[in-house]
C-alpha cells in the first residue's frame, strides 16, 4: 500500500481501496475492476458469476450454524466519475489515481477520487476476505454503469439474486440511513446549424473555469455556477453588443455531474478587442457577484485560440443555439412540502457539443414525483421545439418510496444507537439509486443505504473521511452479525 495510507483503520478497507485506485473504471470501462472483484472471490474459494452486462454476484456461505439465516446482499457499482482540473495531466484509462490525507480526509489531486463507490466496493471486498465475523448467507451484487444511467442495475438478469435484504453501500454522509431516492431521467437535444465562412480571419476562446461542479443531485441545492448557463449569458450580452461569430462550443461531460467549464471559439472584429474584453469584465463580475458566497474560484479568460480558422454559425443558428442554452431550466425546481430541506425537483443542463451540423445537448431531470419530473421535461421539450430542435426523452429509473416500517430499518436504527450513543438521521436524498430499480425487479426487497462521509463527489474536490470510514466498517460488521441471529 502507499505509505500515506497504510497507517489508515480499518486496513482491510484501504488495502483494496488502494488497489482499486490502479484500476481503470471509467463509466462503461468495468471490465479490470470485474477482473479483480473475481479474483479476490477466487482467492478467498468464493463462488462469482458475471451477467452479460457485467454485473458480478459473489457468494459466500454462512458461518457454521448461520446457515438458515437470510440471505443479505452487499451492494456498489464498480465504475467511477472521471473528472479533473483542465490542468492537471492525468490519463484515466490508465493513470493510478494519486491521493493525498490533508487533516482526517482523503483526497485526491485535481482528479476525482472515486470513493463514489470505490470505498463501497472496498468494503464489499474486505468482507468477502474476513472470516473473522458471524453471519448468515451472503451475497455480494457488483453493478456496471451506475454513473451514467443506473445500466447495470436496470438489465440485472432475472434470478440473478437470491437474497431479499439488501445494504446500498452507496451513500456518502456518516450516520445517516437513506430509505428512498428520487427517480430520474434525461432529455437529449439535437438543433440543427448552418455555416458560413467568418467574416474575419481570426479564432478566440472564451473560456468559463474554476466553477466547483459536483453532483447534479446531491449538490443541486447548494447554489453553485453551471459554466454553460455562465457561459450562454455572456455569449448572450456582447451578441448584442460586438460582432462575434461562434465556431463552437463545449461544456461538461457527465450527465450527472454540473459543468465546471464551458467555452466557446469564435471569429471576432479586433478593432473592437479592447472594448469587447472591457464588457466582459464587466459582464462576469456582475454574474460572479451572484455566486460570490460558493463560487470563490470562479474566472473567465478570452485569448487567441491555437486551432486553424473554421467556419462559424450563421447568425439565425447562432441566435437559436445561445438563445436556447438560455431558455433551458438549471437547477431547484421544488423543494418537497413536508420533507424539510429535500428537494423534490430539478434538472442540469449537464452537456453541450457542437458538431459540424448540429448541436448536441444533454439536460438531467430528477424528482420524487413522477408527474414533476414530466413537468420538468416538457419545460426542456418546449424550449427545444420553440428553437427548431429535435427532442429525444428515453424511459428514465424509478425512484424508491420510502418504507418506514422496514424491519431492516428498525434493526439497524438500533444496532447504531448502541455502538455510537446516538440515533441516525434518517431520510430521502435526491439523487438516483440502484435501490429503486432492484426493489422494482425483485418484490420485497428490504433495503438501506449507507456509507462513510463522502464530500463533493463527482468533482476534483472529492473527499472522503477518514473516521468516517472506521465507523462504516464497525457499522457493517455488526449489522451482518444481527441479522444472522435468531
Amino acid at each position: 500500500m502507499s505509505s500515506h495510507l497504510e497507517n489508515l483503520k480499518p486496513q482491510l478497507i484501504w488495502k483494496h481501496f488502494q488497489e482499486i485506485l490502479k484500476i481503470p473504471r471509467c463509466s462503461g470501462n468495468e471490465k479490470a475492476i470485474g477482473d479483480y472483484i473475481i479474483t479476490v472471490a477466487e482467492k478467498n474459494n468464493l463462488e462469482s458469476k458475471r451477467d452479460k452486462i457485467g454485473n458480478i454476484v459473489v457468494s459466500k456461505s454462512a458461518t457454521s450454524g448461520l446457515e438458515n439465516a437470510d440471505t443479505v446482499i452487499l451492494q456498489g457499482h464498480m465504475d467511477m466519475v472521471c473528472e479533473k482540473n483542465s490542468d492537471v495531466d492525468h490519463d484515466f484509462s490508465k493513470d493510478t489515481i494519486k491521493t493525498e490525507i490533508k487533516d482526517d480526509w482523503v483526497q485526491a489531486q485535481g482528479t476525482t477520487l472515486g470513493a463514489d463507490n470505490g470505498i463501497g466496493l472496498a468494503a464489499s471486498l474486505a468482507i468477502m476476505e474476513d472470516n473473522s465475523m458471524s453471519h448468515g448467507p451472503l451475497e455480494f451484487l457488483f453493478t456496471v454503469d451506475e454513473e451514467t444511467g443506473l445500466t447495470g442495475a436496470q438489465k440485472i438478469e432475472p434470478g440473478f439474486l437470491k437474497g431479499r435484504i439488501l445494504l446500498n453501500l452507496d451513500s456518502e454522509e456518516e450516520g445517516a440511513f437513506t430509505i428512498g431516492c428520487a427517480g430520474g431521467a434525461d432529455s437529449e437535444i439535437t438543433l440543427p446549424v448552418s455555416r458560413k465562412k467568418p467574416d474575419n480571419n481570426n479564432l478566440y476562446t472564451l473560456k468559463v473555469h474554476g466553477l466547483r461542479g459536483g453532483h447534479s443531485g446531491i449538490d443541486i441545492d447548494q447554489g453553485r455556477g453551471n459554466a454553460i448557463k455562465w457561459l450562454a449569458r455572456l455569449l448572450w450580452k456582447a451578441s448584442r453588443e460586438f460582432s462575434l461569430e461562434i465556431a463552437s462550443i463545449e461544456g461538461g461531460n457527465m450527465r450527472n455531474a454540473i459543468p465546471r467549464e464551458s467555452w466557446a471559439e469564435m471569429s471576432i472584429d479586433e478593432s473592437n478587442l479592447d472594448a469587447l474584453k472591457s464588457f466582459l469584465d464587466d459582464t462576469f463580475q456582475k454574474i460572479a457577484q451572484e455566486y460570490k458566497a460558493v463560487e470563490k474560484d470562479a474566472s473567465y479568460t478570452l485569448k487567441p485560440s491555437e486551432e486553424g480558422i473554421k467556419d462559424v454559425l450563421s447568425p439565425e443558428s447562432q441566435k437559436n443555439l445561445i438563445g436556447l442554452l438560455l431558455a433551458l431550466p438549471h437547477g431547484v425546481l421544488s423543494i418537497h412540502p413536508e420533507i424539510k430541506n429535500l428537494v423534490e425537483t430539478s434538472t442540469n443542463l449537464a452537456i453541450i457539443h457542437l458538431h459540424p451540423d448540429n448541436a448536441k445537448i444533454v439536460c438531467s431531470s430528477r424528482s420524487s414525483v413522477t408527474s414533476a419530473l414530466e413537468g420538468a421535461r416538457d419545460m426542456i421539450a418546449a424550449a427545444a421545439e420553440l428553437s427548431g430542435a429535435e427532442i429525444s426523452q428515453p424511459k428514465g429509473y424509478p425512484g424508491w418510496t420510502p418504507n418506514l416500517q422496514s424491519s431492516l430499518l428498525q434493526k439497524m436504527k438500533d444496532i447504531y444507537k448502541k455502538d455510537f450513543g446516538k440515533d441516525p438521521q434518517i431520510s430521502a436524498i435526491h439523487a438516483g439509486l440502484e435501490c429503486g430499480i432492484i426493489g422494482e425487479k425483485y418484490d420485497g426487497m428490504d433495503m438501506i443505504s449507507f456509507g462513510p462521509t463522502i464530500e463533493h463527489p463527482h468533482s476534483p474536490e472529492e473527499r472522503v473521511h477518514t473516521g468516517s470510514v472506521e465507523k462504516f466498517w464497525t457499522l457493517v460488521r455488526h449489522v451482518l452479525e444481527s441479522l444472522s441471529s435468531p
